[in-house]
């Protein structure tokens, strides 16, 4: 082995990663996507690089490529580059979740308008109606509540988690 190659990374929370990458799958999120994102949680600082996610993961290079793509279309990680490393790593953006969580707050409410013109349509049908306006009430009731959330989120990290 030459005396000066990286030695290759020690990937910790692999089956803890894994579950969470199904659940989220389970909701929606795109498979390869989320399976990315969670490896990206476990990494260390300074990140991962495409070839460190492959290996990881155990997914080839175009898997990670359309992954870390997505992820950055949604705003979620970012590419890192520094002179001193020949590959760029991905990680984390800080303090994304609450901000993707909280930007849905004008889908909700398009939604919900959406929803209720659909219960419009159902004069005749109470049952259409009804399941029509609860889902509205429902998304409308997250788009008000998802920023008190966030302030509630940011005073309890401000307590527990102070800037080092």
């Amino acid at each position: 082995m030459n005396a000066h190659a990286p030695e290759p990374p020690v990937h910790h929370g692999v089956d803890a990663a894994e579950e969470a990458a199904a659940m989220i799958t389970a909701v929606g999120f795109p498979r390869m996507p989320g399976r990315v994102m969670m490896a990206l949680i476990a990494a260390p600082a300074e990140g991962y690089s495409a070839a460190d996610l492959a290996d990881r993961l155990g997914i080839s290079a175009a898997a990670v490529s359309g992954a870390v793509r997505y992820l950055q279309t949604i705003q979620v990680i970012r590419r890192v580059s520094r002179p001193d490393r020949r590959r760029d790593h991905y990680v984390i953006i800080p303090d994304t979740w609450y901000g993707l969580m909280t930007n849905n707050g004008p889908i909700y409410e398009r939604l919900a308008a959406h929803i209720e013109a659909i219960g419009a349509e159902h004069d005749d049908d109470h049952a259409a109606r009804g399941r029509a306006a609860e889902m509205a009430e429902f998304f409308r009731f997250m788009a008000r509540r998802m920023p008190e959330l966030v302030d509630e989120w940011e005073a309890f990290r401000a307590e527990h988690h102070p800037p080092a």
